[in-house]
C-alpha cells in the first residue's frame, strides 16, 4: 500500500492573512487527499478537520514530502529549523514585506496548491554555514545559520581581528562583524554594505558593520576556507545572532569560527508556472522596484 503523500503546513499566526491563507490550503490539500500537519502551537488558530496536530519540534517533518510555509523569511528560518534535519524540502509564500527566500506570492496560493498537489515542484540545495564559540580553546557553543552568523556590539565599539585559513586578516573597531552566505547575501549583509551575490554561486561573505578602518570592504571568500572573528580580550563583550534567532553572548577574548555547513536546507523550486518560480534576476527588480525600462531583449533578425 502506497503511504499518503504528507505536508507540514507552518505559519506566521499574527497575521490574520497567514492564518486564512493556511486554512484555504490545508482544506485544499486534504481534499486533494494529502495527509496534512499542522504544529500544537498553531493548531488552534488554522487547523482543519482531517489535519494532524503534531509537537513543534523536528519529530513534526519526519517522513514529510515538503513543508508549506506562510509568511515573511522570518517565518521561513523559523520553518528551518524544524525542517533541516531531515532535509524536508521548504516551499515559502510571501506575506511579508520582501520575502527573498518565499518562491510565491499569496496572490498566487491556489496555483501553488495545484503544483503541490500535482508534484510539480523541483529542489534545490542552499549553503548552510557551522558556527563554533571558542573562549581559550574550550567550545562555548555550536549552531548552524541559513542567512548569517553576526557577531555584534553589546553596549560599545568592539575590538576584532578577523582570520582567513588560519592567518590574520585585519584588525577593526566596529560595531560588528558578519559572515553571511549567499542567500543571506540580500539579508543582514546587504543593508549593512555587502554584496548581492546569487544564490547558486557557494561562497561565504565576510562584512565589517561601521567599521573604523580604511580597510573594511566587504569580501567574498571560497567556501572552503575557514573565517574565524576574534573579540580582543581588552575590549568590550559583544553577542552572536545566527539568522536573527539563536543568541549566544560572547566574553572577551572569544572566538567565533564559521565554515561551510555539512547539513544544506532544501528548497521547492514550482515548476510549470507562469507567475511562481522566477528567476532570481527578476525576484531582485520586483523587491527593489528597480528601473528596466528601455530593455529590448536580444535584437533577433527578421
Amino acid at each position: 500500500m502506497t503511504p499518503k503523500r504528507t505536508v507540514l503546513i507552518t505559519t506566521h499566526t499574527g497575521r490574520q492573512a497567514a492564518v486564512d491563507s493556511a486554512r484555504l490550503v490545508i482544506h485544499r490539500l486534504l481534499g486533494a487527499g494529502l495527509h496534512v500537519r499542522v504544529p500544537a502551537d498553531e493548531a488552534e488558530l488554522v487547523a482543519e478537520p482531517g489535519a494532524e496536530v503534531v509537537s513543534a519540534s523536528a519529530a513534526a517533518a519526519a517522513d514529510a514530502e515538503l513543508m508549506i510555509v506562510l509568511g515573511g523569511d522570518g517565518t521561513l528560518l523559523r520553518a528551518a529549523e524544524l525542517a533541516r534535519e531531515g532535509g524536508v524540502p521548504l516551499l515559502g509564500v510571501n506575506l511579508g514585506h520582501v520575502g527573498f527566500l518565499a518562491e510565491a506570492e499569496v496572490e498566487d496560493l491556489k496555483e501553488v496548491v495545484d503544483r503541490v498537489v500535482e508534484s510539480h515542484y523541483e529542489v534545490e540545495e542552499r549553503m548552510t554555514i557551522d558556527v563554533v564559540v571558542r573562549v581559550n580553546g574550550t567550545v562555548l557553543a555550536r549552531t548552524w545559520a541559513l542567512n548569517e552568523a553576526s557577531v555584534e556590539k553589546r553596549d560599545r565599539m568592539l575590538e576584532v581581528v578577523a582570520e582567513i585559513d588560519g592567518r590574520p586578516l585585519s584588525r577593526w573597531g566596529c560595531d560588528g562583524v558578519i559572515c553571511a552566505t549567499t542567500t543571506g547575501s540580500t539579508a543582514y549583509a546587504f543593508s549593512a554594505g555587502g554584496p548581492v551575490v546569487w544564490p547558486e554561486v557557494e561562497a561565504l561573505l565576510l562584512v565589517p558593520n561601521s567599521a573604523h578602518a580604511l580597510f573594511a570592504r566587504p569580501m567574498v571568500i571560497s567556501p572552503r576556507a575557514r573565517v574565524a572573528v576574534e573579540i580582543l580580550p581588552e575590549t568590550s563583550a559583544g553577542v552572536l545572532w545566527c539568522d536573527g534567532r539563536r543568541r549566544f553572548d560572547l566574553p572577551p577574548g572569544a572566538r567565533v569560527e564559521v565554515t561551510k555547513g555539512e547539513i544544506p536546507i532544501r528548497l521547492a523550486r514550482l515548476l510549470g508556472a507562469e507567475t511562481t518560480g522566477a528567476p532570481f534576476t527578476d525576484r531582485l527588480v520586483a523587491k527593489f522596484g528597480l528601473p528596466v525600462e528601455g530593455w529590448r531583449g536580444r535584437v533577433r533578425n527578421p
